[in-house]
């Protein structure tokens, strides 16, 4: 096993980790000082038992010389103190826990909200799982890292000062002999966890590579099952868990080192100190209560040790861990939008002049492209696949934003708008569908939650969902899984339809609205969808080309740039690259 040392990067990082934990922790420096307070009167409890247990041993004398008011004081004080303690106990659990779990709610949120204000573009190069491992799992071992920090950290850095300082009043000789041994108790600690940090770093890149590779196969598993592919997805899968079995044996191997290892050293300061005890006290210099103090210290003295190398590992993880987070929460965001921003109500003029795009700065899509659209036209763009239909309607939404040129909407830019004034004024139905878990009624009314029940009614009839919907053990109330699992593709689609009904904006966007419905209900839902389109400027991604021959403009896109436009008919009578489309659609065989 390779034992290199953390590189300065990895221990820079681990310091910037560190530095902002240490601000969240802020807001709550009530409960950080409680947790001190506790702590300090659980070590000064458990300090002063091992005192009036050495006056109790030293009131009996010798048989029949037994004083048992001292040892009745003894008792009585250690029953205090014992009391005082349990109580501190509690309050230190209570404020750790308070603390920790408030600072993991903020992390949580915080990344959260930052997901909302990523672009488009760092959701699309990271898997969905690895971000999830990051709020969810690196964030818990996060919480978990500070429990032990609060919970074991502070009493134990308490209890070695505290019992060097008693020892060194009772017997500077013995205490001196302590000390002395102590830095090698340290140093093995300090190796051992210099090499357990990046072991623990890249078991949770490796968590969350796994979660990410899950999360996959969930989604797509009818897919992996239709195509016989479960055999490959298990072997992909048990060669990311070896990895991560791999990195984390590594990990728990050289941090299991910490606690045996410094329990050996601690183990031979205690035999240190008996010994010298001993002579000590053969020689009349100590009492055998004095001895049986200094022999509890001794033994108290190495169990901090022993329990502050533990949390150091624990501490190193929940690092590692937030290091991850952070670097989400220090990703770029979405260009804000500009000061005197607006938002408005589109009429739905859009002019695209001179527009340039591309998601790899070394592989163009869209160059020059150029495009004038009048208010209450119906646009409709096809093409072969990866011609930049989607991204030109990604563009539309300013989901991304454009390279070179400029999009104006009613003769003004879109940058100078608000994102939500500008995607407002559209209505997008997708071949992806999306729904949320909750019931009918609030996935059709997600746009519009204050609407009327008659008005969801009216757009689930638009739609023709409404019947379905009534067959439903609970109609509207009918609560579904997350992205609707339970419901058909089609049913799925039409729901997404729904929801655009009821929320008619000035402009419409079609991507393949239709693609998973049957055709007696496409064509009920293209004459819904006429109606929806009148007087609105829309735009229609389709590839069945007999959905658009109504269309006023059919622009014919290849290789990001618009190749052929015009209607239908005059299209086809060019004979060109949309009539050999069309043509192929439609070919006897």
């Amino acid at each position: 096993m390779s034992r290199k040392p953390r590189s300065a990067e990895e221990k820079r990082k681990s310091r910037s980790a560190l530095r902002r934990m240490l601000a969240y922790i802020r807001p709550y420096r009530l409960f950080f000082v409680l947790s001190l307070i506790s702590a300090l009167v659980v070590c000064a409890a458990q300090l002063l038992v091992p005192v009036f247990s050495g006056d109790a041993i030293d009131a009996m004398i010798d048989l029949g010389r037994v004083d048992f008011a001292v040892i009745g004081e003894a008792l009585l004080k250690i029953g205090i103190v014992t009391a005082c303690s349990a109580c501190a106990q509690w309050l230190l659990a209570y404020a750790g826990n308070r603390l920790t779990f408030s600072v993991v709610h903020d992390l949580r949120d915080e990344a959260a909200a930052k997901l909302q204000r990523l672009p488009l573009s760092y959701l699309d190069a990271h898997p969905t799982g690895d971000l999830l491992s990051r709020i969810i799992s690196d964030a818990e071992t996060i919480g978990d890292g500070l429990l032990m920090g609060f919970s074991q950290l502070f009493t134990g850095v308490i209890m070695i000062v505290g019992i060097l300082c008693i020892m060194l009043r009772l017997n500077v000789a013995v205490t001196a002999i302590v000390a002395l041994l102590t830095p090698f108790s340290i140093f093995v600690a300090s190796f051992i966890v210099r090499r357990t940090s990046r072991y623990f770093k890249a078991q949770s890149e490796v968590r969350g590579e796994e979660t990410a590779l899950i999360n996959e196969g969930i989604e797509g598993l009818k897919v992996v099952q239709s195509f016989g592919h479960e055999a490959e997805s298990l072997k992909q899968f048990d060669a990311v868990n070896e990895r991560l079995r791999t990195v984390s044996m590594k990990a728990v191997f050289y941090s299991s080192l910490t606690n045996p290892s410094t329990r050996l050293v601690n183990n031979i300061v205690y035999a240190a100190v008996v010994l010298v005890c001993a002579l000590t006290a053969v020689g009349g210099s100590m009492t055998i209560g004095g001895m049986s103090i200094f022999l509890s210290y001794a033994s108290q003295y190495a169990k901090p040790f022993n329990e502050i190398s533990s949390v150091i590992t624990e501490l190193e993880n929940a690092l590692a861990c937030a290091a991850r987070i952070f670097a989400l929460l220090d990703e770029p965001e979405e260009l804000p939008d500009a000061e005197d921003a607006k938002a408005f109500t589109a009429k739905g003029d859009v002019d695209v002049q001179n527009v340039s795009f591309r998601y790899v700065p070394e592989r163009p899509l869209i160059e020059d492209f150029t495009l004038k659209v009048r208010a209450g036209q119906r646009v409709a763009i096809v093409g072969p696949t990866g011609c930049g239909k989607t991204t030109l309607i990604n563009l539309l939404m300013r989901f991304y934003d454009v390279d070179g040129g400029k999009i104006l909407v009613d003769g003004t830019d879109i940058r100078s708008m608000t994102r939500h004034g500008l995607r407002s004024n559209y209505g997008m139905v997708l071949q992806d569908t999306w729904l949320k878990a909750g019931t009918i009624r609030d996935n059709i009314a997600f746009g519009r939650p204050d609407a009327a029940d008659e008005e969801v009614v009216e757009a689930a009839k638009a739609a023709h969902i409404h019947s379905f919907i009534m067959r439903l053990p609970e109609g509207y109330q009918t609560v579904i899984t997350e992205n609707g699992g339970n419901l058909s593709q089609g049913q799925k689609q039409l729901l997404c339809i729904a929801r655009v009904l009821l929320n008619i904006p000035p402009m419409l966007i079609l991507d393949e609205a239709t693609s998973s419905i049957d055709t007696r209900t496409e064509i009920r839902i293209q004459s819904a969808f006429a109606r929806m389109m009148e007087g609105r400027t829309s735009f229609i991604v389709a590839h069945r080309l007999s959905t658009i021959r109504e269309a006023d403009v059919i622009l014919v896109m290849r290789d990001g740039h618009i190749v052929e436009q015009g209607r239908h008919d005059e299209l086809m009578a060019l004979d060109g690259f949309y009539a050999k489309l069309y043509k192929s659609q439609f070919a006897l065989s």
